[in-house]
């Protein structure tokens, strides 16, 4: 390694011990922004760009549906089975929606809670962003309702970490670690240099500014475990703060969970190497590629409501506006019963027993228990177009 490129490193590493008096290197970031400052080229330049008019064009389809919070909140649900993926559980969206409606089975993985919490932290941080910034605290407060009652829920949920914590594969030591964050004494520094960093007025295009900061984040590490998944959440929190987005709808679980060794590798090389720009040029490949599959699902939920709107109003006769209104509803809760189809319009049991039927025969709903009794069904169509990945 040249002087140039030592001289670009993200921070230096500091020798350790351990009571047993092993020794092990941790990592040490130094505060953003980078320094030297990032050297914007004309690859960078275009992919910041393209980055932010897909985000444009992203925020303007959601607002061309019907319910925009209905297609949010399904989008939320597969964002946190993505993300609770990358970290090893084995929940699918399936499972997420069918422990919502109470579906039990005795082969449903048993950490779907964790995705469960995942979407309760999504939510409990986008209720508060009305009168808390992105800070150390929401942060702590997201951890919280992430981890409450769920593996990993002894590792001090909402509270950062005082022990080293390392990354590397199963059983490793400290020292055989692939990386080791700042030990415990220098977290809260850390932390408050990241939280400043938020704060200050820059030049730096945001989305620079958000790259950066979750880079940053997850060479913190400040938490025992759920960084990842917080570190995630952040993007999302920050452009939703800054009102690039309106709606949470950008995920980059599934791009970092495809392109998992190269996620890894880009911000090893952070740390190494200093190589801040190719991080962001993968950073906004991401934005890009993510930003164009949600404006693809947007419309393709536009043209699924039009075909089955028309269906009910072709087959349904004098019950098509009860049959509209439980199609509405199943973009709430695509699986349901005939005590939901009850309450979403008002009918009493035989009349939203037959219209259940009726939807089921002409293929928008399909029953999952197999049951005569304690009957549910899905509005597969639609999950479909979620439930990849």
């Amino acid at each position: 390694m040249d002087s140039k490129q030592t001289d670009r490193r993200a921070g230096r590493y500091l020798m350790q011990t351990v009571p047993s008096g092993e020794g092990y290197r941790a990592f040490m970031p130094e505060p953003l922004p980078p320094s030297p400052k990032l050297e914007i080229d004309d690859d960078l330049q275009v992919l910041l760009s393209q980055a932010d008019r897909v985000l444009g064009r992203l925020d303007g389809s959601i607002e061309t549906l019907p319910h925009p919070d209905l297609f949010v909140m399904m989008y939320v649900r597969k964002e946190a089975v993505l993300s609770s993926q990358i970290e090893g559980t084995q929940s699918s969206l399936q499972d997420v929606l069918a422990a919502e409606a109470e579906v039990l089975s005795p082969d449903r993985p048993k950490d779907v809670v964790e995705v469960v919490n995942y979407v309760a932290a999504m939510n409990h941080g986008l209720a508060r962003l009305e009168a808390l910034p992105v800070s150390v605290r929401l942060i702590r407060e997201i951890h919280a309702e992430l981890l409450a009652n769920v593996r990993g829920s002894h590792l001090t949920p909402g509270e950062v970490r005082t022990s080293q914590n390392w990354i590397g594969p199963a059983g490793c030591t400290l020292s055989a670690a692939a990386f080791v964050p700042p030990p415990p004494h220098e977290i809260g520094p850390c932390l408050s240099n990241l939280e400043k960093f938020l704060h200050t007025d820059s030049k730096l295009p945001l989305l620079l500014k958000v790259g950066l900061v979750h880079a940053q984040f997850e060479t913190i590490h400040p938490f025992l475990d759920g960084n990842g998944r917080v570190g995630r959440l952040l993007i999302t929190f920050l452009l939703c703060e800054r009102e690039v987005l309106q709606k949470p709808v950008l995920y980059l679980s599934y791009y970092f969970k495809k392109h998992r060794q190269e996620y890894y590798d880009c911000l090893q090389s952070v740390r190494d190497n200093g190589t801040w720009e190719e991080w962001l040029k993968f950073f906004l490949r991401g934005v890009i590629e993510v930003s164009k599959q949600a404006s693809e699902t947007a419309r393709r939920i536009l043209s699924l409501r039009e075909a089955h709107r028309q269906i009910i109003t072709e087959n349904f006769s004098r019950s098509a506006a009860n049959g509209h209104r439980l199609l509405d509803h199943l973009y709430t809760q695509p699986i349901i019963t005939v005590k939901n189809a009850q309450d979403a319009t008002g009918a009493s049991y035989k009349p939203a027993n037959d219209l259940v039927n009726r939807m089921t025969e002409l293929g928008i709903l399909y029953e999952i228990t197999g049951h005569a009794r304690n009957r549910k069904f899905k509005y597969e169509d639609y999950v479909s177009l979620f439930d990849d990945g």
